[in-house]
């Protein structure tokens, strides 16, 4: 087994310049799907496109025929087929709009829903890495991003290419000279904007790192809103947000800087190309050599040239910005989960199994969490960890659901080894329940069943009572439809309690994962909601995780852990009996409230050895003494 963590892969400055992997990979996983509707809409951009062109190539017989010659009757068929230029065009430039911003939006929620997967399949060790803020600025600003540049981005492949190419076309065919005059500052084009477009790229995603820290940030923040309040915080946090936003700040104006300098850059070229081919173009007209309608038709097709061609301009500017989110977000699809199903899984086993961990070896770089753990649990009894804090006792139940893997060692569920078994099949074995249960901002009833549909009105009443949700539920206005608040917060401790034996109550699994699920009740709702656990672990193997110890005296066995280590185990009674490491934490628990009744036992219990110890060895010498001088008589003679 291996615990090596998963951790995104660094970009390479390739990574930076390269364009053609991410277009690739942006069409196999999300365009490809939509190949016939991308098709039709590169068919009304060619539609919408070429009008431009033949708007152009009006302008000879505009102004040749009806200007120059007063041609009326050219008038007419001159005027409606300009008409109908504007008409094809708008309607073509309504469909391909409509018809880009469907793919577009389908294709941005398929891949939002491919990153939320992706990344809750992911291992507990890269959720540590990287924080909920980054990843919700993943999934929703860069995709966001993603989706805003899209349709620029088709557009300008489509509709503009397309419009440049027939402008073009029309522009040579008036005359190739004037064209290569008009294009004669091109050539400064080409190393600027690629040097912008690196600049672009390195803002942009930097801009996209501050994103993600500000959004780590207010999650922190939000979530610890009481101690920010009770510490005084808002200040020191509000200042700390403001660094973070002027960096943003700048990061983003240069970006948007840069991608402004692309566009400058084809003015210029535009501005030298209109002076080249009014001087060299106009010297002809004068002379006689062209026509005012061949020039005009010509100047028309160039001007609309330029426009497209700026629009390119600005888009290289865009796709650099859109391309920094596309990395990131393929830099974490290219992340692999370690720990994975088995190829030729093994069947889970049946009933109600033991757990056996042998020689188990886990670290984490170079801190030793578990050093040789060797632990059995026997099928339907309660199992109780104890120890102190950093003795490995919640790593054992990240170890037997696979949230990590150690390094050396085996772990078997009735008899099957956890990474021979599918990973669904493994954690269907188990319910936990634990300190802090996991709410969602949704209703009661969505809390306890999890999207479950097969739970009849009779068995969520049975559940409901046997959790004690029952209990506190009429003083809810709205009953089991009640919003529960983000992560609870409308309920009390031992109200979340409870709905989290509710949901284990409704999973019945085998096995049940107890994590310190009263240490923070009072004494009252810890009653009751120990009363509810006793219950559910009726029947299952059950494995409690307790600094309390009064809450696990009646556990079939105590196992006493210690660095990573098991020191000690067996019933309650024997292990205070012996006096080790669990005796000492019990009677420090209990030091200030006075001697415990199992401390006063275990007193008179060492007391009694040690008089009865005392007694026999005065016998002894009694017996002893007794001897000698009944040796001393015989030998005197008397």
């Amino acid at each position: 087994m291996s615990a090596a963590k998963p951790t995104a892969p660094k970009p390479t400055p390739e990574a930076h310049t390269s364009s053609r992997p991410l277009i690739a990979w942006l069409w196999r996983g999300y365009l490809r799907q939509h190949l016939g509707l991308v098709m039709l809409s590169v068919l009304f951009m060619a539609i919408e496109g070429s009008m431009q062109g033949a708007l152009a190539l009006m302008m000879k017989p505009m102004f040749d025929q009806v200007f120059t010659q007063g041609d009326r009757a050219a008038l007419f068929w001159v005027g409606l087929g300009v008409l109908a230029i504007f008409i094809i065009r708008a309607l073509a430039g309504a469909a391909q709009k409509t018809t880009v911003a469907y793919i577009s939006q389908n294709a941005t929620a398929d891949m939002r829903r491919d990153l939320l997967e992706h990344t809750m399949r992911q291992d507990g060790p890269f959720h540590q890495a990287h924080p909920p803020g980054f990843l919700i600025q993943r999934v929703q600003t860069d995709v966001q991003a993603i989706n805003t540049a899209w349709p620029s981005l088709m557009t300008g492949i489509g509709r503009d290419v397309i419009s440049l190419v027939v402008l073009m076309g029309v522009a040579i065919s008036v005359d190739w000279r004037w064209t290569l005059v008009a294009l004669i500052g091109a050539p400064i084009l080409v190393a600027p904007s690629q040097l912008v477009q690196k600049f672009v790229r390195a803002r942009a995603r930097e801009a996209r790192d501050l994103g993600a820290r500000l959004a780590t940030r207010l999650d922190e923040v939000f979530h610890g809103i009481i101690p920010v309040k009770l510490n005084r915080l808002e200040q020191y946090q509000s200042d700390r947000y403001r660094a973070l936003s002027d960096d943003l700040v700048r990061a983003q104006v240069r970006s948007v800087a840069g991608a402004a300098t692309i566009p400058g850059l084809v003015d210029v070229m535009a501005g030298l190309g209109f002076f080249g081919v009014l001087w060299f173009g106009g010297g002809e007209i004068i002379s006689g050599e062209k026509t005012v309608g061949e020039f005009m038709s010509f100047f028309t097709a160039i001007g609309f040239a330029f426009e497209p061609l700026r629009r390119m301009g600005a888009l290289a500017g865009l796709w650099q910005v859109a391309a920094s989110g596309i990395e990131r977000i393929k830099e974490l699809m290219d992340v692999q989960p370690t720990i994975t199903s088995p190829k030729m899984p093994k069947p889970a086993p049946d009933g109600v199994p033991g757990i056996s961990m042998q020689d188990v070896q886990l670290s984490y770089g170079e801190t030793r969490v578990l050093d040789g753990l060797t632990l059995t649990c026997e099928p339907g009894q309660t199992t109780a960890l104890v120890g102190p804090s950093g003795a490995g006792k919640s790593t054992i139940f990240n170890l037997l659901t696979r949230l990590i893997d150690p390094q050396e060692g085996h772990i078997t569920i009735g008899g099957v080894a956890v990474n021979e078994m599918n990973l669904h099949d493994l954690r269907n074995l188990f319910s936990v329940v634990s300190q802090d249960p996991a709410l969602f901002d949704e209703t009661l009833r969505e809390n306890i069943l999890l999207g479950r549909t097969d739970i009849s009105d009779e068995q969520l009443q049975e559940v409901l009572k046997a959790a004690h949700v029952s209990d506190f539920l009429p003083k809810l206005e709205k009953g089991l439809d009640t919003p529960v608040g983000p992560r609870g917060s409308a309920l009390s401790g031992g109200q979340r309690q409870r709905v989290a034996i509710a949901r284990a109550l409704l999973r019945d699994t085998p096995i049940l994962l107890l994590d310190e699920a009263t240490s923070a009740l009072d004494a009252e709702s810890e009653k009751v909601v120990q009363e509810a656990l006793d219950r559910l672990s009726e029947g299952r193997t059950t494995i409690v995780i307790a600094h309390r110890l009064s809450t696990v005296r009646h556990a079939d066995k105590i196992v006493v852990m210690e660095r990573g280590t098991v020191v000690d185990q067996g019933p309650h009674a024997e292990l205070m009996d012996r006096g080790g490491l669990y005796a000492r934490l019990h009677d420090l628990q209990f030091r200030d409230s006075g001697p415990s009744a199992d401390s006063v036992v275990r007193a008179a219990q060492v007391r009694r050895r040690k008089e009865s110890e005392a007694a026999a060895r005065g016998s002894a010498h009694r017996d002893e003494s007794s001897l000698l001088k009944r040796i001393w008589r015989r030998l005197s003679g008397q």
